[in-house]
């Protein structure tokens, strides 16, 4: 049996550029790695035999599971007479804006390549992983990293500062695609924030991340979610530090540059939300390289 941990993310920079010809939009954004994670677990099973077991009652467990789509698409492509059992302990929210599925994805993929010894690098991996989702090929490597296109084209940053994040997550479903349905014209932007997010973690910045963060999606969530709008006034008036959402929600954050500031601010907010989590950035050859075999 093999052991990956499959890392959340979170964006620093989201901005939309335009509706794209294919019906998606394209995207422009930071994404960065941190350490709250999902474990999984891979065991061999006979070929043709893909099975999946969670901790979580709210996910399927079936093919409509991206990591079941994983490794389904693995031994489609490499050819591989074999099959997987694949159990998974959940701690990363679920349809959270945190990328927790395509992370779960991701480490299948790494996973598979290392038990069966197919030889793959992360970059045929990743190309695998476009296939399953948009945020398949940031998990894959992660660390820091502009995406681009409808969030499969990356360039990874070598920078990582020791940031933390603290994490507010309200018990809300969002839907993405109705999130993107509702932006407007005045939403793209022809000048994304990405170049001035990576001037300020090459200049180790730490300081200067905050206010660079934005998101283009928060201004429609918010709206569509009232409720939310009011969780990140209630959070930002208790911790005096802007507050900032991850991907299409409903997943807000604060930003830290210290344990200490951190803890402060997880102290002040377990007054008022149950989960709250402190995370730190996690840099890509952490990212990748949990493994262990039993």
């Amino acid at each position: 049996m093999l052991f990956k941990r499959a890392y959340a993310k979170i964006n620093l920079t989201l901005d939309v550029l335009g509706r794209r010809d294919d019906g998606y939009h394209e995207v422009d954004m930071v994404m960065q790695s941190i350490d709250l994670s999902d474990l999984v677990w891979l065991d061999r099973r006979p070929a043709g035999e893909v099975t999946i077991e969670s901790t979580s009652a709210a996910i399927p467990v079936d093919d409509r599971n991206l990591a079941v789509q994983a490794a389904q698409r693995f031994f489609e492509h490499t050819g591989t007479a074999a099959g997987v059992h694949i159990q998974l302990e959940k701690h990363i929210p679920i349809a959270a804006g945190l990328a927790g599925g395509s992370s779960d994805a991701a480490a299948v993929l790494r996973g598979l390549n290392e038990l069966f010894g197919t030889g793959m690098s992360l970059d045929e991996l990743a190309e695998i992983g476009a296939r399953i989702g948009s945020d398949v090929p940031f998990c894959m490597y992660g660390g820091t990293a502009i995406a681009r296109g409808r969030g499969e084209r990356l360039t990874r940053i070598p920078y990582l500062l020791p940031m933390f994040a603290v994490l507010i997550h309200p018990r809300l479903f969002v839907s993405t695609a109705e999130v993107y349905q509702g932006l407007r014209p005045d939403d793209f932007t022809g000048n994304p924030a990405s170049a001035a997010m990576v001037r300020c973690l090459a200049e180790e910045d730490v300081q200067g991340v905050a206010p660079l963060v934005r998101n283009a999606l928060q201004r429609v969530t918010f709206d569509m979610y009232p409720e939310l709008r009011a969780l990140a006034e209630k959070v930002e008036a208790v911790t005096h530090h802007p507050v900032h959402m991850s991907g299409s929600g409903p997943t807000l954050f604060c930003l830290a540059v210290t344990s200490g500031q951190a803890q402060r601010m997880y102290n002040a907010l377990r007054g008022i939300m149950k989960d709250v989590y402190i995370c730190r950035f996690v840099g890509g050859e952490e990212a990748v390289g949990q493994t262990a075999t039993e």
